[in-house]
């Protein structure tokens, strides 16, 4: 079993169903993969329903997926795992935002998760497998 965890952005596409990722994400499940969020994935998407025109439905949908999403929370490892990833992005010399690098350390940390994102900066993470669903516009 391999656990996808998706990217706000890529969660935000899930969410609105565009680009393919809904369908991929069922895809993955129906294989037999889980496929969900990190709690800071949350609490971006949290933030943007929040500030969002249409704050009832987006709050909605997201609680919505939250009953088909995984999600994975911050736990020991991943805070160790954290403080990793981002002293050795420092050392390159290629520091990328905090949301980012707790994401890639819940991945890290739970083994065998593919982080799915639009985001470049996540593919800086060295040892993180990254992946792209959204289908070109």
């Amino acid at each position: 079993m391999t656990r996808f965890i998706l990217d706000t952005g890529i969660a935000g596409l899930y969410l609105d169903r565009k680009r393919g990722v809904f369908e991929r994400a069922a895809a993955e499940v129906a294989r037999g993969n889980r496929v969900g969020i990190a709690a800071p994935v949350l609490a971006e998407l949290a933030y943007r329903a929040e500030g969002s025109p249409f704050r009832d439905r987006n709050v909605l949908r997201l609680r919505q997926a939250l009953d088909v999403w995984k999600l994975w929370l911050v736990d020991t490892a991943t805070a160790f795992e954290y403080g990793r990833i981002a002293f050795e992005l420092k050392n390159i010399g290629r520091p990328i935002g905090q949301n980012d690098i707790m994401i890639a350390a819940v991945a890290l940390a739970l083994g065998n998760t593919t982080v799915v994102t639009m985001d470049g900066d996540l593919a800086a993470v060295p040892g993180l497998t990254v992946e792209n669903w959204a289908e070109a516009v």
